[in-house]
C-alpha cells in the first residue's frame, strides 16, 4: 500500500558541552577551549544540516542509504503515493497476478467477464530527490467473455498498453505531517488484439498524504484523464477520486480501506464505484509484499478483483 503513515527521518541536534567551571580564573587555554568547543558545535551542526539538504543528490549522484526515506510505494491500493524514490535508487512494483471477474453489469445481460493480467509491473528510477520516472507494461491481458444465453464465448489476449508517467513531489518529502505531488501520465498505444482503444491519452495525478493521530495514514487523491470516446472518435475528460485509510495492524502487517469512483464524461458511460481492501507485510525497509480484492459497488465497475503482489527498492 502507499506508506501514508509515512516517518520522516530527523536530524538530532547535539547538545553543546558546558563550559569547564574551576577554582581558578579563566585564561588563554580556557578560552582556546571554548573556542574549539564552539568550532566543533558548528562543525556538527552544519553537518547535519548538510545532510538533511538532499537536493544534491541524483540519478548519477545516488542518495546514500542512510539518508533514503521509509519505502512508499504506488501499490497495492488505487491512491497514488505523494512520496518520491530517492535519487538513484530503483523501485520494482509488480503483481504476480491479477484477477477481475464481473456479471452485475451495466446492460444487465447475462455475460460473464473474466480478466486476467499476468506480471503487471511499474519500473521506477529516481532522477532528483523530489522527481522520479515510471514506466507501467502488462505483458501478458487475457479477457475471456462467456453469453450465458447464446453459449458462445469470446477471447482477447495479448500485450497491453504501455503507460509513461513522472512523479514530482511539491512538498512534504522528507518532512512534515502532509505531502503532495504532481504526476503527468501519458499512454501510449502498444496493445495486441483489441485489448485498447489504440489511443494515445494523457492525465494528472494530484495525490496527497495526510499523517492522522494515533499513528493513521490518510491518502487522498484527484485524477483528470482525457481519453477517446468508443463512438465517434472526439476526447473527453475522466475524473477519478480516492480516498485510502491505513494503519499497522501488528509488527510488520499493515491494511487499509480504500473508496474509489470514476466518472466518465461520455454520454454513454456510468459512473464506476469500489471499496478496496488490503494487507501489506514489510519482509525487510527494501521489500514488502501485499495482497487485496476491490469489490465492485456499482455495475459499471467489475463485481470483484484479486491481487497479490510484491515491491522491492533497490
Amino acid at each position: 500500500m502507499n506508506n501514508t503513515n509515512h516517518s520522516c527521518q530527523g536530524h538530532s541536534r547535539p547538545a553543546h558541552p558546558g563550559a569547564p567551571r574551576g577554582f581558578e580564573r579563566p585564561g588563554s587555554g580556557d578560552r582556546a577551549t571554548r573556542r574549539f568547543s564552539s568550532l566543533l558545535v558548528a562543525v556538527i551542526l552544519t553537518g547535519a544540516l548538510n545532510a538533511a539538504d538532499k537536493g544534491q543528490y541524483t540519478l548519477l549522484n545516488p542518495t546514500p542509504d542512510e539518508q533514503m526515506r521509509p519505502l512508499s510505494t504506488d501499490r497495492p491500493d488505487k491512491t497514488e503515493s505523494a512520496y518520491t524514490l530517492d535519487a538513484g535508487h530503483f523501485l520494482v512494483e509488480a503483481d504476480f497476478f491479477t484477477y477481475a471477474y464481473d456479471r452485475h453489469n451495466v446492460d444487465r445481460s447475462n455475460t460473464k467477464v473474466e480478466t486476467w493480467n499476468v506480471a503487471p509491473v511499474n519500473l521506477k528510477v529516481g532522477l532528483l530527490n523530489n522527481v522520479d520516472l515510471q514506466l507501467i507494461l502488462t505483458p501478458y491481458t487475457s479477457i475471456r467473455r462467456t453469453d450465458h444465453t447464446t453459449g458462445t464465448v469470446g477471447r482477447q489476449e495479448g500485450f497491453n498498453d504501455l503507460i509513461l508517467r513522472s512523479k514530482i513531489n511539491v512538498w512534504g518529502n522528507d518532512d512534515g505531517r502532509t505531502a503532495l505531488a504532481l504526476m503527468p501520465v501519458v499512454k501510449i498505444p502498444t496493445n495486441q488484439d483489441n485489448l485498447g482503444n489504440g489511443s494515445v491519452e494523457g492525465g494528472l495525478i494530484v495525490p496527497m498524504a495526510v499523517a492522522l493521530p494515533g499513528n493513521w495514514g490518510m491518502g487522498l487523491m484527484t485524477e483528470v484523464d482525457i481519453v477517446r470516446d468508443e463512438v465517434g472518435g472526439s476526447y473527453h475528460p475522466e475524473f477519478i477520486n480516492t480516498i485510502t485509510f491505513g494503519h499497522s495492524i501488528v509488527g510488520n502487517l499493515g491494511g487499509y480501506l480504500e473508496f474509489f469512483a470514476l466518472v466518465n464524461e461520455q454520454d454513454t458511460s456510468n459512473w464506476e464505484g469500489t471499496v478496496d481492501l488490503g494487507l501489506t507485510y514489510a519482509i525487510n525497509e527494501n521489500i514488502q509484499l501485499d495482497g487485496g480484492v476491490n469489490i465492485g459497488v456499482t455495475r459499471a465497475a467489475d463485481d470483484w478483483n484479486p491481487f497479490v503482489g510484491i515491491s522491492w527498492r533497490f
